[in-house]
């Protein structure tokens, strides 16, 4: 009985480490001139092909894992 109850606490905390290695990044693009979304903004890390395109608001959202180096 105690080697599943170990068991099963290991396979529990091994799911909830694999799930907490992403992050969500997010933002909102606006106008320096008039405060206004910018539609279709291109958003890329320097130096690599992550990127996204912001939405009809100017917000924008990718996720990536933890350990991934982004610059």
């Amino acid at each position: 009985m105690k080697r599943l109850t170990f068991l099963l606490f290991c396979l529990l905390l091994g799911i909830g480490m694999a799930n907490a290695q992403t992050t969500k990044v997010t933002g909102t693009v606006i106008s320096a001139e008039d405060n206004e979304p910018i539609i279709g903004a291109s958003i890329v890390v320097k130096g690599t092909t992550i990127g996204t395109v912001t939405d009809f608001n100017g917000a924008f959202s990718w996720m990536y894992q933890v350990l991934q180096r982004l610059w």
